[in-house]
């Protein structure tokens, strides 16, 4: 924003302390109450987006005036005067237009009261359109409404708020002072649409499925848990959408899809936050080749919906290797060919990861090598395919290569983005898969899938061959929108006290 005040504690308060501007401001607020009944109104209806004006008056000449109307409404983002003619800057989510307000129009009471207007108050106007001298499309105010009195300044005009911390605790403020801001919002919500329209176009049904359950499961992650004192029982945050999904493939609803939060009580870092936004489809008659074209056209209806045009190719047919390909090629260990804990961690020593990988088990230390050493190179589109049966529980066998899982991860710009299998659907299996999964959390594993009878009871019904994925939507924002930190991507992230 740009005008003549300082802004909040980021910057310090400026000419005044924060104090005495809030003071002053509040003072305004009640000579408006008393000056204009109508100030303050519960509603100001007809608004028209600022953009839409400024598309249809960019043919006029510079100088050219009209009789044509608009009402709009926005923050003030600036303001000066030139004897007679205030000119004040209006801001809404679609743009910025300048305000031309006169003496002779308004009569010297309104002129006064508009000119009075601080930086951040919230106005209603009606105006004819017209295109200023110095070639701005501009508004002639003829009437206009104090819609709401900011009592503490906006941002810095030449700053913004230049505290990353604050612009994350504080977003309110963060889409105030910055346009750019406002339209990554803007863009995530067109990246989210375009996500539910490919689906929606494609067969699948939206459905709801429990936050809080009494397992969690569909993922190896820690949980929050939570207690719900009617019901005296613990109930959890879900940690995936998964098996409850496939419950409602059993029951005949053959393709569906939920977008929503997930909460996983982990590290937060760049790429994490402890709760986030994924969408999980799952088809009937489907395998992880048909789930792996899927997201590749869905990530390019998400890319064009925003209008990408980055260094990532979301247009070509992305890569694929197999899980034992990717990390031989960026470390030289045969991950397949180390069969137990101890040769791994022999082939890491060699290699020089020691320090990087760890884990007590084989699984966690090929899990460990591709996700510390192979995926920060994996930049352009990659599908990680066929993976080993014990990082993946819920996966159905390889149909051609015995101890590995129909299982893919897909990675782009340095980190996964999503997850799919051809779905585990033999419930005697998966008993079994549960089973050893309790056994490693005996051990002391950290990260385990508990056992879900009622799961195993539903699978018992009879599912039919299935393929699932799960997109993380704040991670590909981050891609589509050039971000490289999940923070900047959701509004409101978690932060420390």
């Amino acid at each position: 924003m740009s005008g003549t005040e300082a802004g909040p504690t980021d910057h310090g308060p400026g000419r005044h302390g924060l104090p005495e501007l809030i003071a002053e401001r509040r003072a305004k607020a009640q000579r408006l109450r008393e000056a204009d009944a109508e100030s303050f109104p519960y509603s100001f209806p007809g608004v028209e987006p600022l953009a839409g004006i400024l598309d249809a008056y960019e043919h006029l000449a510079a100088g050219e005036e009209t009789e044509d109307m608009h009402r709009v409404a926005g923050r003030v983002a600036a303001r000066r005067g030139v004897g007679g003619a205030t000119f004040l800057d209006l801001v809404d989510r679609t743009g910025r237009i300048q305000l031309h307000a006169r003496l002779d129009v308004l009569g010297k009471d309104d002129f006064e009261r508009l000119s009075s207007l601080d930086l951040g108050d919230l106005v209603g106007v009606d105006g004819a359109a017209l295109r200023s001298r110095r070639g701005e499309i501009s508004l002639r105010v003829e009437r206009f409404q104090v819609l709401a009195k900011a009592l503490r300044p906006p941002p810095d005009k030449h700053h913004g708020l230049s505290d990353v911390e604050t612009r994350h605790r504080r977003r309110e403020l963060d889409l105030i002072s910055s346009e750019e801001t406002r339209r990554l919002f803007v863009d995530r919500a067109r990246i989210i649409t375009a996500v539910r329209a490919y689906l929606d176009q494609h067969g699948f049904i939206e459905v709801e499925t429990p936050v809080l359950q009494p397992l969690y499961g569909g993922a190896l992650a820690r949980p929050f848990l939570t207690h719900h004192n009617e019901l005296e029982r613990d109930l959890y945050l879900r940690i995936a959408t998964e098996l409850y999904l496939k419950r409602c493939i059993v029951g005949g609803l053959e393709r569906v899809y939920e977008l929503g939060k997930d909460f996983r009580n982990e590290g937060v870092s760049t790429k994490h936050n402890p709760e986030f936004t994924m969408v999980e489809f799952y088809e009937a008659y489907a395998d992880y080749n048909d789930g792996a074209a899927r997201l590749e056209a869905l990530v390019r209806r998400a890319a064009r919906a925003v209008g990408y045009a980055g260094e990532l190719d979301f247009e070509s047919p992305w890569r694929r290797v197999t899980f034992q390909q990717a990390i031989a090629e960026q470390t030289g260990i045969d991950v397949l060919a180390e069969t137990d804990v101890e040769q791994l961690q022999a082939a890491i020593s060699r290699e020089g990861l020691d320090k990087q990988i760890a884990g007590d088990t084989w699984f966690l230390l090929a899990d460990d090598l591709l996700s510390k050493v192979v995926e920060p190179k994996l930049q352009q589109p990659t599908f990680v395919v066929d993976y080993p049966v014990g990082l993946s529980p819920l996966a159905r066998e390889h149909r051609s290569e015995p101890g590995l899982v129909e299982r893919w991860e897909a990675f782009a710009g340095g980190m996964e983005i999503a997850n799919a299998f051809s779905e585990l659907i033999d419930p005697d299996v998966q008993r079994q898969r549960f089973e050893a999964q309790g056994r490693l959390d005996v051990a002391g594993v950290p990260e385990t899938m508990p056992f879900d009878e009622p799961f195993i009871e539903a699978l018992e019904q009879g599912m039919p061959p299935s393929g699932g994925v799960g997109l993380g939507i704040d991670r590909l924002v981050m891609l589509l929108t050039g971000r490289d930190s999940i923070r900047e991507v959701v509004l409101f992230p978690a932060m420390r006290a």
